[in-house]
């Protein structure tokens, strides 16, 4: 179970953008988080995937406390978390061929010997084709960079994925091919999804549950 409880937190503890925010995502589920641009649902969605520590509130994980951000976590938990960001150009290094780029986890965690087999079978679940993993991102569309993103999100095969707005740059036929294959990764594995956006319709169709920012607090789901 991943459990945000009261959690306040900003760039400046003077100004918090999440105020008092509870959330859970149980094994399995994938939760929409619904709001407009602005209300601070990508900051709660950064603290729920370690990217963020909060000013105050607590994060449990499986029942345990969550203690540590980012690099001070330890590594089980920060590989516990698949992460897409909106805009794919500004996850990616731009010098790398999206090959390296899916591979990267790999390599920051002394897996180089997986790199081409897990490459080669997540490449196709995510929509791309050979030829496209020779390429750079200034050489690839904005859908085709975050297939890859998807995939490096993907490639140590974590228990929770955090989409954040990860569809809200692209078209229809993307949208539904991105979707798809979160889907079927979930099927396969059990993981826990929280999809972030503001797309009303998407995120009722795509979530087992929706929860409305304004009634976070609340606990209100709909």
């Amino acid at each position: 179970m991943l459990e945000l409880r009261a959690i306040t937190a900003g760039y400046g503890r003077k100004a918090p953008v999440v105020r008092n925010a509870s959330l859970t995502v149980a094994p399995g589920e994938a939760v929409g988080l619904l709001g407009p641009s602005g209300c601070g649902k990508s900051t709660l969605a950064r603290v729920a995937a370690l990217l963020h520590r909060p000013d105050a509130g607590s994060l449990l994980l499986d029942g345990e406390p969550v203690r540590h951000w980012r690099h001070r976590a330890p590594r089980a938990r920060r590989t516990a978390f698949g992460v897409v960001f909106q805009q794919p150009r500004l996850s990616a290094d731009p010098r790398l061929r999206l090959t390296d780029l899916i591979a990267e986890p790999l390599r920051a965690t002394g897996r180089r010997d997986e790199i081409p087999w897990l490459v080669a079978e997540l490449a196709p679940a995510v929509g791309l084709t050979p030829d496209l993993l020779d390429r750079r991102p200034h050489e690839v569309s904005d859908g085709q960079l975050q297939r890859a993103c998807l995939a490096r999100a993907l490639v140590l095969r974590p228990r929770w994925l955090i989409c954040d707005e990860m569809t809200a740059m692209l078209d229809a036929s993307t949208t539904a091919a991105l979707v798809a294959a979160v889907e079927d990764y979930r099927t396969t594995t059990g993981a826990g999804l929280l999809a972030v956006g503001h797309d009303r319709t998407l995120l009722h169709r795509w979530c087992d549950r929706t929860v409305h920012w304004e009634t976070l607090t609340d606990h209100v789901a709909t």
